[in-house]
């Protein structure tokens, strides 16, 4: 009971709705008429509404009846989705699960993995976030996320579990129209010192490591995709995870730069770790998405392979 209403009231309510007559309800709720009629005529008693107006040769639903049997409808699906949840949850299903990414993480894999999860676990309340570089580790610690997707710069922490997932290559590339561009050679330190690296970094730590950036002028980014614009835009120069630029560099809106004098450790791909805190197990369904996960990054770096080997 819901306070002086019951799920049965709003079932009824919604078949009559759906079958057309208070007599077919009663035939696909296995119910006399007489039961039917009597649990309209209570709700309609109790909660002081007229739900069906009855002066013609069928009940039919009045304007306030029409909004009711909406809500009713709302109510018996949450009330089915709690049920559900409830069910998953005795199976050893988390009740919630909370994802945070890096803006490095290569999104493809990551979403058919997120359609995987809603099929395979279609009641599981799932939250996700992305963050800046840095942040999704930041909010695994917190406890405002289950699993987080990172660069994990320093080393795997003790008190993490991280496996890795995929490596992202970071390429320099400016814009075809930017100065650089032009100078149609390999290019020096001292020629980036002249112009913006645009530098994808952690709000919350700007002192952080700043492995290959090499100019004094540096304009900060949190989100890959802006920084993305500001390079097509000419604005400046920077490292670009490379399954991102293959369609601008052989479109010609981009160009790779070679820099004679590149930081030795800058070239070196960045793995992609799938992060938990050792003292937190995720879930039947937080275990179900990592390996999946790893199925899908592993089939996409092989395909990638065997088309880069082809092309080659």
């Amino acid at each position: 009971m819901l306070g002086t209403l019951s799920l049965d009231q709003l079932r009824v309510l919604v078949t009559i709705d759906e079958t057309g007559s208070f007599s077919a309800a009663g035939r696909r709720l296995k119910r006399a008429q007489s039961a039917i009629s009597q649990a309209v005529a209570t709700l309609e008693a109790t909660q002081g509404v007229v739900v069906f107006d009855r002066s013609g040769h069928r009940p039919v639903l009045t304007g306030m009846g029409r909004v009711l049997v909406a809500q009713a409808r709302r109510v018996l699906s949450g009330a089915a989705q709690f049920e559900a949840l409830a069910a998953a949850i005795r199976e050893g299903v988390e009740p919630e699960l909370a994802v945070a990414i890096d803006p490095l993480v290569p999104t493809g894999a990551f979403i058919e993995s997120l359609h995987a999860l809603e099929e395979q676990f279609p009641h599981l309340p799932v939250s996700f976030s992305t963050e800046g570089l840095g942040g999704a580790e930041r909010r695994l610690r917190q406890g405002d996320a289950s699993l987080a997707l990172c660069v994990l710069l320093f080393g795997v922490p003790e008190d993490l579990i991280a496996v890795p997932v995929c490596d992202v290559v970071l390429v320099p590339v400016v814009s075809a129209d930017h100065e650089l561009a032009r100078l149609n050679r390999a290019v020096t330190r001292a020629d980036l010192a002249e112009h913006v690296q645009l530098v994808l970094s952690d709000p919350s730590a700007p002192g952080g490591p700043h492995y290959g950036v090499l100019s004094p002028r540096r304009w900060r980014f949190v989100e890959l995709g802006r920084r993305f614009d500001f390079l097509l835009g000419g604005l400046g120069w920077c490292r670009m995870p490379d399954y991102l630029v293959e369609a601008p560099l052989r479109d010609g809106r981009l160009v790779r730069l070679e820099i004679v004098d590149d930081d030795p450790d800058a070239p070196a791909p960045r793995r992609i770790f799938a992060a938990t805190m050792r003292d937190r197990a995720l879930g039947r369904a937080g275990s179900w998405l990592l390996d999946d996960l790893r199925t899908r990054f592993s089939t996409r770096a092989e395909k990638r392979g065997k088309a880069l080997s082809v092309g080659s």
